[in-house]
Order: C-alpha cells, then structure tokens, then sequence
C-alpha cells in the first residue's frame, strides 16, 4: 500500500507501508496522519485554511481518525458528509494513481517490494508537475457538477 495527498500547489511525501501490515484506524493516525500529513501540511499550508479530503477506505472512515482529522486540520470533510462510493471525486482517485500507474508501467515488477517499482513510484511521485496538480484540482468543480446532475452516479470522461 501506498499513501500520497496532494493540493493545487504541492504533495505530500509519498508513505510505503509494509507488506501485510494492516491499516487500522490508530495505524493510519499514528503512521500516516501524525507523522507525514500534520508535519506536511503546518510547513505547506503555514497558517492558511485548508480542507482536508479523504476516500471511503475504513481506516479513513473510523469515528477516532474523524475526531482526530476534526481536531488536528483547520478544515476536513466528515465521513458522514462523503458520497459511499466517490471515485470520480477524490483527485488520487480519478488522475493521480492513474497517471502515476501510466509512468511505471513500462516494467514489469514482481512485487511492490521490488527496488526499483519503489524507486519508480517514488521517481514519477516527484516528478509530478505541480502545473499538473492545479490543472486535477481545477477540474473538480466541474467534476462534482457532473456527480450531483447523475444524482452520484458515476460519471465519464469529465
């Protein structure tokens, strides 16, 4: 498993979790959130709001980590308030894993484990242009437009 974040002016370092590590709620507040994301975000952000997105997976969607993002991030959005399944709403989701996925394809690996899939990943992490990341974020207003007149169905090509 890998975790990245992104913003329209910057990401996050890229986190590997080790293979066969369960992501539990403390998990993911301790080794991701509290190590990576606050330290990231106080230096990127400085004073400035900001909101903070996740997807719908159940470490994401635990009542402690809610609690812990309400108390930690000037802004997030609640579990309760996120389409169950959103896809073509979270920018990882609907351009990043993708176009990262297109940069190491060109290989084949035998495992995550591998050095040099990390290294790719790692190398095609940094690589992205931060042009690139205003253009993913510039595109959600459209986007959410797109899921509220489907009544949150999937959408295409948006």
């Amino acid at each position: 498993m890998v975790f990245g974040g992104i913003c329209a002016d910057g990401k996050t370092q890229m986190v590997f979790v080790n293979e066969g590590v369960k992501i539990s709620p403390e998990y993911y507040i301790e080794q991701i959130l509290e190590s990576e994301v606050l330290p990231w975000s106080h230096f990127h952000f400085g004073n400035r709001d900001w909101i903070f997105q996740q997807d719908g997976a159940p470490a994401h969607r635990a009542k402690s980590t809610q609690q812990w993002c309400e108390a930690n991030f000037s802004g997030s959005i609640n579990a309760a308030e996120w389409p169950s399944s959103s896809p073509d709403l979270n920018p990882m989701d609907f351009a990043v894993w993708g176009y990262l996925t297109q940069q190491v394809a060109t290989k084949n690996y035998a495992n995550l484990e591998a050095l040099s899939l990390k290294t790719s990943l790692k190398k095609a992490w940094d690589d992205l242009d931060v042009g690139y990341l205003r253009a993913v974020i510039d595109s959600y207003p459209k986007r959410l437009r797109a899921v509220i007149a489907a009544k949150g169905g999937r959408i295409e090509n948006c």
